[in-house]
């Protein structure tokens, strides 16, 4: 345990950034599952609907360094292809 007070201070402020961090990437998490489900559910208006909002917290947590800058683009270009081909696929 820390024992002088910077190192107390130092201790909330992980704990703090740790919290905000967890919260963001299941923010992450929920919004990537809620496009997969309305594709698998080949709905898609409501895909490409929560594709925007959903690249624009993945690349919000990525400047921020909660991930990865390679991770998240990973992420919105796997995304992005999948909205993508259902698109072309409901255009036929």
């Amino acid at each position: 345990m820390a024992t002088h007070k910077s190192a107390e201070k130092r201790n909330r402020q992980s704990e703090r950034r740790r919290q905000r961090n967890v919260s963001i990437k299941s923010q992450v998490k929920t919004r990537v599952k809620g496009i997969l489900a309305a594709v698998s559910a080949k709905n898609p208006e409501e895909s490409k609907e929560k594709l925007d909002t959903t690249v624009k917290v993945i690349a919000k947590a990525a400047s921020k360094g909660i991930i990865h800058k390679n991770n998240a683009g990973r992420k919105i270009s796997r995304l992005t292809k999948k909205v993508n081909a259902l698109l072309a696929q409901t255009a036929d």
